[in-house]
């Protein structure tokens, strides 16, 4: 899956030198090596430049030199002759020193004490100091007889009293059930040794924290607090320790083949135990495994899927590592998240893992940590974690690339943040393409993916002219061009092709090589990143239709109403933008942040261009909105149009027409403002012979009419153009668009109003005339006078066929009205009403009476 590290060789024993190395300890550009036979060798490290590196690389047929200076080690190249190089390879080391009589034992540990310049060492059952710089001889730890393993740390204190900082050193030594502490604060011995005691001999010790130790027991772990002396049995799985009713060993119901390490006269794995980031701990033993937090907490983790026990284990961030036992020669590369196996690295007989001692922070420690067996020491290098991402993007792992992307600091990779949304953007496709939509358009969500780039997903349908999918090659049923199938038809997914694979051949030497993950098969792990079981529909990648694009169509629909709830933030019914300070202004507003990641856009951006993208894409959001309800919840797609929205006009007028809902086609229009195009439509339909089917509800004048109560008084010509033919038709009903007791029919310009009913029948104007000024209580003296000349008028015209009155008594009561309008009203010209009397004496007795002043 991935080449993270390469196994350089430092020091390699020559044939003739009967010597094994026992332990590593490196600091700086030196390299100590204790051996069995009581000798130190000294060496110093020689830092390559990349340029005689890359010729090491090329010209060198790893025909390895045996004093340290050895060349890349890589597969395949087992067997091959050497040749040679005009030009001397860089040599990785060289030998400054060996010290024969460091020691009469083999020298088992080897650890610093950097600012008190000491070196501690195990051999013999006993811990001795040496001189860090001469390598003399100091001092023996008499306490320490009988000692199997110490552990060192140092780590920045705070004076409590003073609060100035300080480096202490810490070295804890297992002497059987014992624990012995000294501790060093700068270059001072503080005291004399402390002691605590344990239920049982302990065979491995490791520091979790500047005052915890981990303890690995024969039976058991227990965390040992120095500065309380409180001891804490942890309980795990199976070997781990685990109490009853726990998690049970993962070696119940495996094969004898699991268990052939443990077999009669073969000797107990170590318990191990090593310390992760974030303070999050790994214990191990067997194959089983117990993740806890620097308390003792269990984390509640699966365990890590070892087919072995691990010979030892470590942390170089940010990957767990795992040396097998050295009969195998494997070092294992995990992710510590997903516990996935991302490098396989054939070290032969490798026993040993020295990691540099981390003071501050665990961000870069084990950064070239080395490897060692009785023969070679390795130094593993690691690419860059840049180049380590992309590899395992192009390989199609993309849980692991996110999973390693989060880990890491911001400061170690290119632009982090986005390169972690581009490598989710990714898998959110990948899983969208595997049929599983509720978990990709959450990705989606989640990440804030352009609507343009989730839209183009669906068919033409959903989505129109953007739409990704050629549907015309929809009913060819075409196998060689399924991306998911090899030439052959094999399933690929996740960049591992699951075609059968031989078996590697044996190694004898170091290689750095890729990932063993190429051989194994889809039930071995769950590492990939839309790793799974192919579905059928994956396998055959059928066109995207039927209840696969209903349920496709519904998690788009969740995705676009919340593009819009983020939009509408910003933008107003009309399309103007509410905020008033540029998107830049709000750089740490996380809110904003997933809008300009929406639209695509930096925060640089000048207002009037983020204005102008935001409506395009409140266009495209909302036009694909409607589809996805038309097509989804049909039922639902009315009350899109009764709240603001930026549908595409033609789009929707050309789907609701299709489908023959002109209601909401109208309130599409009403919210658009495009009330011409609706009234002619209404006109259309109201005066129809007959009802249609289509639309029954629009025949008539009455939707015409509550259409145009809801019209603005500025569009005055606009109303009384459509009101006519109500008027005309239905008068009672028609005049409810003057008479009306809303706030629009009360405003209206009562003047155009009043001309445009005159037109249409004298009655209507009486009408509208005497609703103004009886009702409205308009003093307008212009009405009043209008309103008695109509009166006056009808009066004068009675007897003729010219607006006579159908009755005698509606002759009275229009009479009446008169007298009444005369004696209340102010706002009239008698002048005006005497000049327009009759000078023949017609009635004349009947007007004077009604001039003469009360």
């Amino acid at each position: 899956m991935l080449s993270a590290f390469t196994a350089r060789p430092l020091v390699e024993l020559k044939p003739r030198d009967k010597s094994r190395i026992e332990s590593v300890l490196a600091y700086g550009d030196r390299l100590l090596v204790g051996l069995n036979n009581g000798s130190l060798r000294i060496y110093r490290i020689n830092e390559v430049s990349p340029d005689e590196q890359n010729h090491d690389d090329n010209n060198n047929n790893h025909s390895h030199d045996e004093q340290g200076g050895g060349g890349t080690l890589k597969n395949g190249d087992s067997g091959r002759p050497g040749t040679t190089d005009s030009v001397a390879k860089p040599k990785q080391t060289d030998l400054l020193r060996e010290l024969e009589k460091f020691s009469r034992y083999k020298i088992e540990q080897l650890a610093l004490i950097k600012e008190a310049k000491l070196l501690i060492s195990l051999s013999g059952g006993y811990v001795s100091i040496h001189d860090l710089q001469t390598y003399e001889f100091q001092e023996q730890l008499t306490k320490t007889k009988g000692a199997t393993t110490f552990t060192v740390t140092s780590n920045i204190v705070k004076d409590p009293e003073t609060g100035v900082p300080s480096i202490v050193s810490r070295l804890a030594v297992a002497v059987k059930r014992k624990i012995l502490l000294w501790s060093w604060r700068d270059m001072e011995l503080d005291s004399d040794a402390a002691e605590m005691t344990l239920v049982s001999g302990i065979k491995t010790l490791t520091w979790v924290s500047g005052t915890k130790l981990v303890a690995g027991l024969g039976s058991n772990f227990v965390m040992v607090d120095i500065e309380s002396s409180v001891i804490t049995e942890l309980a795990g799985p199976g070997s781990i320790g685990g109490l009853g009713g726990q998690e049970t060993s993962r070696l119940a119901g495996v094969g004898v083949a699991s268990m052939s390490y443990i077999g009669i006269g073969g000797a107990a794995p170590k318990p191990l135990a090593t310390r992760l980031s974030e303070g999050q701990i790994l214990l191990a033993k067997d194959i089983n495994t117990h993740f806890i937090d620097i308390n003792g907490n269990s984390l509640g983790r699966r365990q890590i899927p070892w087919s072995h026990a691990p010979a030892n284990i470590g942390y170089s961030y940010p990957f767990l590592l795992a040396l097998h036992d050295p009969s195998k020669g494997v070092m294992e590369v995990r992710n510590p998240e997903t516990l996935s196996l991302l490098q396989s690295v054939a070290l032969p007989s490798a026993n040993v893992l020295h990691f540099p001692q981390p003071n501050i922070s665990l961000a870069h420690a084990g950064k070239g940590f080395l490897v060692g067996s009785d023969r070679t020491i390795w130094r593993m290098e690691a690419l860059s974690y840049d180049t380590q991402i992309d590899t395992l993007v192009e390989k199609g792992y993309l849980d692991e690339a996110i999973s390693l992307t989060s880990m890491l600091e911001d400061a170690l990779l290119s632009d982090k943040n986005g390169r972690l949304r581009a490598i989710k953007m990714e898998k959110a496709q990948g899983l969208f393409t595997l049929r599983k939509y509720r978990d990709s358009l959450d990705l989606f969500t989640d990440i804030s993916a352009p609507p343009e780039t989730v839209i183009r997903l669906y068919p033409k349908v959903i989505a129109g002219d953007i739409s990704s999918i050629d549907e015309e090659d929809e009913s060819e049923e075409s196998t060689t061009d399924d991306p998911l199938k090899s030439n052959d038809g094999q399933v690929q997914l996740d960049g591992v092709n699951t075609e059968h694979t031989p078996a590697p051949k044996t190694l004898n030497h170091a290689p750095s090589v890729r990932s063993l993950l190429r051989t194994r098969t889809d039930d071995w792990s769950d590492a990939g990143s839309i790793r799974g079981k192919p579905t059928e529909e994956a396998r055959n990648e059928k066109p995207l239709h039927g209840k696969d694009l209903l349920t496709a169509v519904r998690e788009l629909q969740k995705y676009l109403a919340d593009v819009r709830r983020r939009f509408q933030r910003f933008l107003n019914p009309d399309g103007s933008l509410k905020m008033i300070d540029s998107p830049s202004d709000a750089a740490n507003d996380e809110f904003t942040d997933s809008v300009m990641k929406l639209l695509d856009i930096t925060k640089d951006i000048h207002d009037h261009e983020f204005a102008e993208k935001l409506r395009e894409e409140a266009r495209l959001v909302d036009t694909t909105f409607f589809r996805v309800c038309m097509y989804a919840t049909p039922a639902l797609a009315g009350s899109l149009f009764r709240i603001a929205n930026f549908c595409d006009p033609e789009v929707v007028m050309e789907k609701l027409e299709e489908t023959g809902r002109y209601n909401d086609l109208i309130d599409f229009l009403y919210g658009k403002k495009m009330h011409r195009q609706a009234l002619e439509l209404l006109q259309r339909f109201g005066q129809a012979e007959s009802e249609t089917e289509t639309a029954p509800q629009l025949h008539g004048p009455k939707r015409t009419v509550a259409y145009l109560q809801n019209l603005a008084p500025d569009r005055i010509d606009l109303i009384l153009e459509f009101a006519e033919w109500p008027v005309k038709e239905d008068p009672n009903l028609g005049m409810e668009v003057f008479l009306a007791d809303t706030e629009n029919a009360e405003t209206l310009p009562r003047h155009q109003v009043l001309e445009f009913l005159q037109g249409i029948d004298p009655d209507l104007a009486v009408r509208y005339l005497e609703h103004v000024i009886g009702e409205l209580n308009d003093m307008t003296p212009d009405l009043h006078q209008k309103l008695l000349t109509f009166y006056m008028a009808r009066l004068k015209k009675d007897g003729s066929d010219n607006w006579a009155f159908p009755s005698n008594e509606e002759r009275i009561v229009w009479r009446s009205k008169f007298l009444e309008m005369l004696r209340s009203s102010s706002q009239y010209s008698p002048a005006k009403i005497l000049d327009s009397l009759d000078r023949d004496g017609t009635n004349y007795p009947f007007y004077i009476f009604t001039y003469t002043p009360s």
